[in-house]
């Protein structure tokens, strides 16, 4: 059993039809300044409610903090468009309500890094902007086209930026093998406490969903086992009942990627949910 032909996955950045450009240019094309300087008051509640977080990969606030600055930003934007109050809030609100795509969006940026920004209808809208290089400016706003962003196409694409962004190697992931078909990779990067599986975003979730796990498959069958020593420090961390149960941990891995794929877990929500719940208690066990 195959899944359906794909939609938009969690967090893709929708194309940019004719609609959505009309309804960008009719409703946030008049003033770009005011629209900028409004998203630069927004970063900076953000900056002063998250400038307390610890360093990420040993360096203080706002680097590597792309994820939380621009959730926390959609958070703010979303409560006041409830409300709106000012020009642009108000044209944001007239933007949603006649049929414009407001969203956080997350994917590989000009094939260098993983990035959240906003999609708003022909908009990108990058509210983290020197969360990598900090001495950029904290917000951009770009046409949608000439943005660089790119969905993460397969497991591959995420090696490779993962491996040019964070300096990660990369192993596949037979210690949890029950997590296997939705968090097929092990990683670990300079800086970083601890090795992580990858990746619990929506978007990597629904991808490895998308094909029935069949490029987790791949991944776990021909990806290289991470080394004993590390092996045996994240195994004690995970919860015993999220172990390999045998001495072939690869061959769990992937004969769970092939059960879930005969049943059809990628359409069952449950399914989803309790593995999802099992890695935030292999993640409370590993102290993160």
């Amino acid at each position: 059993m195959t899944p359906p032909p794909p939609l938009l996955l969690p967090q893709q950045i929708a194309p940019v039809d004719g609609r959505q450009s009309a309804l960008t240019a009719r409703h946030l094309g008049g003033d770009p300044e005011a629209l900028y300087d409004y998203f630069m008051a927004l970063r900076g509640e953000s900056d002063r409610a998250l400038a307390g977080l610890p360093p990420a990969g040993g360096k203080p606030y706002p680097y590597g903090r792309c994820e939380e600055i621009t959730r926390d930003l959609f958070a703010r934007l979303s409560q006041r468009l409830a409300q709106p109050a000012g020009p642009v809030e108000r044209a944001l609100r007239a933007f949603v309500e006649g049929g414009g795509v407001l969203q956080s969006v997350w994917g590989v940026l000009r094939e260098q890094y993983f990035q959240n920004a906003l999609q708003i209808g022909a908009l990108y809208v990058d509210v983290s902007n020197d969360t990598v290089v900090v001495t950029k400016p904290k917000v951009e706003i770009l046409p949608v086209e000439s943005s660089g962003l790119v969905p993460v196409r397969d497991l591959d694409h995420f090696r490779q930026t993962a491996e040019r962004y964070w300096g990660a190697t990369l192993y596949a992931n037979h210690l949890a093998p029950t997590l296997a078909p939705l968090l097929p990779i092990l990683s670990v990067s300079p800086g970083r406490l601890a090795p992580g599986l990858q990746s619990a975003c929506d978007y990597m979730i629904a991808l490895m969903c998308r094909d029935g796990f069949q490029d987790a498959q791949r991944w776990l069958e021909t990806a290289p086992a991470p080394p004993a020593e590390l092996a045996a420090a994240c195994l004690a961390a995970i919860p015993a009942d999220l172990r390999p149960l045998t001495g072939q941990p690869r061959l769990e891995a992937v004969a769970a990627c092939r059960r879930a794929r005969e049943a059809a877990c990628w359409a069952d929500p449950d399914w989803r949910t309790a593995r999802v719940l099992d890695y935030l208690r292999l993640m409370r066990g590993a102290g993160s």
